[in-house]
């Protein structure tokens, strides 16, 4: 795989002139909570047209510079990932499946008409980011370092075509719990808003899919649900995928559906990860369309007998309840179902070092 070096590029590091003290930083690790602090170190790539990418720079975490006829600012020219680094058994640090990130995110770049990062760059730039802020890596249970590489178009115009300057950035915020409410299971709300519709941008990960997630949130959160579940947005029917998780749904034969990546759901790679193992476990496995009467019939006869949704942030969770404008329904006991609990626990430890990894998904830092 080419490196910053192959490609003719070195990374410049600057000295940090004040970290974070180790006080302030233990109590910040013994409850990080989830996106509200953050590390010390920041990587920086710069891209312009004719150029390629240029000066990259791992150092001190700071405000980004932008002139306010920057293009993100106007035409939303962004897009990010979201991956974690894991403490291991053995004492080492370790990454889940960022090669998956690196692929994804040059999926987003080619539909939001940015450049696309080699993904050998993406991952040593991560590396780089994790060596540097080792010591943020939370070793509470269940904890670990969120890692938000994400890129903005930064060329000052007014006019709508692609920029040609762009910063690639990492960021890391030491990680607990996803969810606040600390409950068994969630609760999840339907919305009458569409969250992506056919030939728009859902299978790639832009900021704007998630700014048009925030009032339908919002209306599941002031009826008191943790998430909001979209439907389709031809026929309102099918079930596509929560704010931020994908879905998956567990019947009383043992079979597993998650609904099919048609173009309007993003490809998790939580969700990927999960099909993997649920096979290995021997379990059929189908990706297709299901509706959300269906989802009401099912869970009332008593056939659906868990629900559970999956992401890099949440990993595996499950959901206990329901609601929408026609009623509401619970999932089984309303509780964590077994398989959602086997399922979780086979892909924490590999995550961890505490299974062996047969696939290649973890990446060994140090």
């Amino acid at each position: 795989m080419a490196t910053l070096a192959d490609a003719g590029l070195t990374f410049t590091s600057l000295p940090h002139p004040a970290p974070t003290g180790a006080d302030q930083r233990a109590a910040i690790l013994a409850n990080p909570g989830f996106g509200t602090n953050f590390s010390d170190h920041m990587v920086v790539i710069e891209w312009t047209d004719g150029q390629g990418w240029h000066d990259a720079v791992i150092g001190p975490r700071q405000p980004i510079a932008l002139d306010p006829a920057a293009s993100v600012l106007h035409y939303a020219q962004e897009i990010f990932e979201g991956l974690k680094a894991y403490k291991q058994a053995d004492g080492s640090i370790a990454l889940f499946r960022p090669e998956a990130n690196a692929a994804r995110f040059n999926r987003s770049a080619e539909r939001l008409a940015m450049p696309e990062l080699p993904e050998a760059l993406f991952v040593e730039s991560i590396e780089r980011l994790v060596q540097a802020d080792r010591d943020w890596i939370p070793e509470a249970e269940g904890a670990s370092l969120y890692l938000r590489p994400f890129m903005i178009a930064t060329e000052a115009f007014l006019g709508v075509r692609p920029a040609k300057q762009y910063k690639f950035i990492v960021i890391a915020s030491p990680a607990g719990n996803y969810f606040k409410s600390g409950a068994p299971a969630v609760s999840i709300w339907v919305s009458d808003y569409t969250r992506a519709a056919p030939g728009g941008t859902g299978a790639a990960k832009c900021g704007g899919n998630y700014a048009a997630s925030l009032v339908p949130q919002g209306e599941a959160i002031a009826r008191g649900h943790d998430q909001v579940v979209f439907l389709d947005a031809a026929e309102h029917k099918w079930i596509e995928e929560l704010g931020g998780m994908n879905l998956y749904f567990v019947f009383d034969d043992g079979t597993l559906l998650t609904p099919e990546l048609t173009g309007t759901i993003l490809p998790g790679i939580t969700r990927d990860s999960l099909l993997t193992l649920a096979r290995e476990e021997g379990l059929t496995v189908t990706e297709g369309r299901y509706s959300i009467d269906q989802w009401r019939e099912d869970a009332q006869s008593g056939r659906l007998v868990e629900t559970f949704a999956c992401g890099t942030a949440a990993v595996v969770t499950p959901v206990g309840k329901v609601s929408g404008r026609d009623g509401e329904f619970n999932i089984g006991s309303g509780g964590p179902g077994q398989l959602t609990q086997k399922l979780k626990s086979r892909l924490v430890a590999i995550q961890r070092g505490q299974e062996a990894d047969t696939h290649g998904w973890i990446r060994k830092i140090g």
